[in-house]
């Protein structure tokens, strides 16, 4: 090579293939195996649930199987990896319930395992029919190992880099994480793997427009598997033979960094253990960022109701909730909301949901044939709450020793009575609330509930705590028919 790769790639790469996590700290796998169930979860609770989402699964063309291929979870889909990648990443996604980080960017971390698990799979299935793997070993500890390095890679890059900005989606950590850690995964070369880093920065880069406004489409549900699927599909022609652009960050006029960008990332932290200790789990299918004011309007509504009042639209006035920059940003909305996804993206909706049933929303409240899309008294109490932003939400939002994310609900009534504010900074689901690890505990066995029963539950929970199964026998726990008791 003419010239080395910019430093960016090179540290990306040493970290995944030479930083080594400390294998007595236990809280770090617990955290990872958390997270890992919990996106297991949120995938059967997709499939179950959403025919929508169902729609956008399996083989370009219909009843194609392929050998030693990816079995997608909660389906009897078997796809080649690529495609694997995109339909395990749609539905850990599709229903906005899986884990979230936030920062000046936001995302959600969970989503490369779209990309981790179809890989190992599939490379332990093509291993036991001959395929020479030259990378680590298949089993359930390198799993853990490749989520917690994926985490932190996301997670770091979203502490300082606002992509947002420049219109461009935080997918695109996705794949840029995903693609350094399939690369190891895969056996490649560090340098491989920094030309397979190179190509993502090279890569066409998502418009945010899908997550905006009137905008707002239901790609917002499958952008992170359409990276988790780039990421391997570039990996894998890197395999092939495929060579990097050292330069693809810094090269004049071109360069990312140079062209788009235009200056250098901003890291607060080295890479480490760092995100997966401080992701959010969602125990609610809630844009996260929406998370604390719809806690806030169910304590509020049950204020309101054990004061005897029966009707918050004819007795409520208006509503002020203060609420961080980032919530303004993507989930303030006024005017009609058009779809599922519009509705899940519009703080005013799921606070007036939250507050007329008492309760969080769930995943159906959002479709069209929803009641909920329908309501006059939905849509009149969604016109009164106005939404402020909080300079010290914001800066306790920004701070990574808090990471808060918090809003605070005001009730104003029509004969001038003041409900006072409710302020939630740490939502149940954060790493700060004491009722996070049962609640997260009860969110995985209902969302397993759907497809499987508690013996089966039982050996999935076994099986992630061993770390020497392979992955082809821990995926088959995923498959109904393909459940056995060899685990």
């Amino acid at each position: 090579m003419s010239h080395p790769y910019d430093q960016p790639i090179i540290d990306i790469v040493n970290y995944v293939y030479k930083y080594t996590l400390d294998e007595d700290d236990e809280e770090i796998w617990k955290c990872a195996r958390t997270a890992l169930l919990d996106a297991m979860g949120c995938a059967i609770e997709t499939a179950a649930t959403s025919e929508a989402c169902r729609k956008l699964l399996g083989p370009v063309v219909e009843g194609t199987i392929v050998p030693n291929g990816f079995q997608v979870p909660g389906t009897n889909l078997q796809v080649d990896p690529v495609r694997g990648a995109f339909d395990l990443g749609v539905l850990i996604r599709y229903l906005d319930h899986n884990d979230a980080l936030g920062g000046v960017e936001w995302g959600h971390p969970s989503d490369n395992l779209g990309a981790i698990l179809p890989a190992m799979d599939w490379l332990a299935r093509a291993s036991m029919s001959g395929h020479v793997h030259r990378g680590p070993r298949l089993t359930i500890q390198t799993l853990l190992v490749a989520l917690v390095k994926a985490y932190e890679i996301q997670g770091c890059y979203q502490m300082g880099n606002a992509f947002n900005a420049y219109g461009i989606d935080h997918v695109v950590l996705v794949k840029l994480a995903s693609g350094a850690v399939v690369s190891w995964l895969l056996g490649l070369t560090e340098e491989q793997a920094m030309a397979t880093v190179s190509h993502v920065w090279m890569d066409g880069h998502p418009s945010r427009v899908y997550r905006s406004g009137s905008n707002t489409i239901p790609r917002k549900g499958w952008a992170a598997g359409d990276a988790a699927r780039r990421a391997l599909e570039l990996a894998l022609l890197v395999l092939r033979g495929q060579p990097g652009s050292p330069g693809a960050l810094s090269a004049r006029p071109f360069g990312f960094l140079e062209r788009t960008f235009g200056k250098a990332f901003v890291l607060p932290r080295a890479f480490g253990s760092w995100t997966v200790r401080n992701v959010l789990i969602k125990t609610m299918p809630v844009e996260g960022h929406a998370i604390s004011a719809v806690e806030a309007a169910v304590l509020q509504a049950g204020v309101f109701r054990r004061m005897g009042l029966l009707d918050p639209v004819g007795q409520i006035g208006g509503i002020s909730l203060r609420t961080t920059d980032a919530a303004i940003m993507i989930i303030d909305k006024q005017g009609p909301l058009n779809n599922a996804a519009d509705r899940d993206h519009c703080i005013q909706y799921v606070v007036a949901l939250a507050f007329l049933k008492g309760s969080p929303p769930e995943a159906a409240d959002y479709l069209d044939e929803s009641p909920w899309a329908k309501s006059k008294d939905l849509t009149a109490l969604r016109e009164r709450i106005v939404v402020k932003g909080d300079r010290r939400l914001q800066e306790d939002y920004l701070d990574l020793d808090k990471k808060s994310i918090g809003a605070g609900m005001t009730v104003y009534l029509k004969n001038g009575t003041e409900l006072r504010e409710i302020l939630i900074k740490y939502p149940v689901g954060h790493v700060r609330n004491p009722k996070t690890p049962a609640a997260v505990q009860q969110k995985f066995f209902k969302n397993m509930g759907y497809m499987f029963s508690p013996t089966e539950i039982s050996r999935i929970l076994g099986a992630v705590r061993n770390p020497d199964v392979l992955m082809s026998d821990f995926m088959d726990l995923f498959i109904p028919s393909l459940v056995t008791s060899r685990l």
